[in-house]
């Protein structure tokens, strides 16, 4: 099943505006300067919860791809598709730099060449799903409706990943699990530590806000 739909995804249900659309997506170096730009403004000008938020974020992002998406690559060692299979599709923009300059130019798609040596394992957990998936969840919970608006750029990350050839649809199903659970648990977590040091390193913000949220 898992490579039905990995070849289904891949090869099948393709065209020439999907290969840009999903190679755009899966290129954190495209739209990584535009996240910091925003992540920025928002801490210069956004309120409280916005803050809270921006910081909640970013201690996330640091944790999961820093250490929990990296130990279990490592211990899971499961190769990427394009890595030992060689009816995949890679999908990628080409070679630029900035990388923001690889949009004006055509896509890189050729079939995969599995290599005769051993490859490290990098297909699970899929990092990209794990952190769109877990800022998806943080915006949902500090902003409701508008934050669920996020879950849509990472159903399309998500989506490209396999699409490229870089994951097969198991990873990514399980990544979006692992993305949602670690983002509440750290949420919760950070939530307990301002109820418990915020009244004691910054008393006139935690009594305004006793709670992340408020």
């Amino acid at each position: 099943m898992d490579l039905e739909l990995l070849y289904l995804f891949n090869r099948t249900w393709t065209s020439p505006a999907l290969d840009w659309v999903m190679a755009v997506a899966s290129c954190v170096a495209v739209w990584m300067p535009l996240l910091i730009l925003a992540g920025g403004l928002m801490l210069i000008f956004g309120n409280f919860r916005v803050r809270a938020f921006v910081l909640c974020a970013g201690l996330t992002l640091g944790l999961l791809d820093g250490v929990s998406s990296k130990s279990l690559k490592k211990s899971v060692a499961r190769p990427r598709p394009n890595d030992v299979r060689a009816d995949v599709r890679m999908v990628d923009l080409a070679n630029a730099s900035p990388r923001l300059l690889a949009l004006g130019k055509p896509l890189k798609i050729k079939m995969a060449r599995p290599s005769e040596k051993p490859v490290e394992g990098n297909s699970f957990p899929s990092s990209h799903v794990v952190n769109n998936f877990a800022m998806a969840t943080l915006a949902a919970v500090f902003f409701r409706g508008r934050g669920w608006l996020l879950f849509l750029p990472a159903a399309l990350v998500a989506y490209s990943r396999i699409y490229v050839g870089a994951h097969y649809p198991s990873d990514v199903v399980v990544s979006i699990f692992l993305g949602v659970g670690e983002a509440l648990l750290l949420f919760l977590i950070c939530n307990a530590l301002w109820r418990r040091l915020g009244p004691r390193w910054f008393p006139k913000t935690a009594e305004l806000h006793p709670d992340l949220l408020k």
